[in-house]
């Protein structure tokens, strides 16, 4: 089984990303699952490209694309991408939609495939905050997630996808006065019990389907 994780570069003046420096760190192997990973540009423009182009290199069963959302205290499993692109900031190529669809016609809304409710009672149980999220905003990483959740819905690729929002890190929080913060090694660990939950999920499902076919 392989699983594709995603990052984000650096943006809006940060130095670090602290996505893309905690999917580096992962392992890459974790029993029977191989992890690939990739950085996304932090643009509308080209962000969903450059996943595209990670998910037909590896065809993963599982994709799970990370980023930070500053502000937020726990790793947050997003349930929903919404079609809308509106940006409070300039990406990295200085662009700022304002109300544009994500995918043009595509639908209002898609759902997250992995199993979301079972990955946070995980999280909760090694001791990390986690929680369900209803929102995961309207900037590049909805747009990302909603394109992800379009390439498996609408061009029937088969992998469960999902989206997991991460704090930032101490020495990021420092510089805002004090914002909520997560350590770079328990964000890891976060992301391995995510694919681990997602793994095991995904191996049960297909061994169901098998004594069914």
């Amino acid at each position: 089984m392989k699983a594709l994780v995603t990052g984000f570069d650096a943006f809006g003046g940060d130095k670090v990303n602290p996505s893309s420096m905690a999917v580096g760190r992962l392992k890459r192997r974790m029993g029977g699952l191989v992890i690939h990973t990739a950085t996304l540009p932090t643009s509308y423009a080209r962000s969903a490209i450059a996943l595209r182009s990670a998910i037909h290199d590896v065809r993963p069963d599982i994709v799970l694309c990370v980023g930070l959302a500053g502000g937020r205290s726990e790793l947050s499993l997003e349930r929903v991408a919404i079609n809308v692109q509106d940006a409070r900031i300039r990406d990295n190529d200085g662009k700022q939609p304002i109300d544009r669809p994500v995918v043009r016609d595509g639908p209002a809304a898609y759902f997250a495939t992995l199993p979301i409710k079972a990955c946070v009672a995980e999280l909760r149980k090694a001791g990390l905050p986690a929680a369900v999220s209803n929102s995961a905003g309207t900037f590049v990483c909805n747009h990302v997630f909603y394109a992800l959740m379009d390439m498996a819905g609408r061009h029937d690729l088969a992998f469960r996808g999902g989206f997991l929002h991460i704090p930032y890190l101490p020495e990021q929080a420092a510089g805002f006065g004090g914002e909520p913060s997560m350590a770079a090694d328990d964000i890891v660990r976060g992301i391995e019990i995510v694919l681990s939950v997602s793994a095991a999920r995904t191996r049960d499902v297909r061994t169901a389907e098998a004594r069914l076919s």
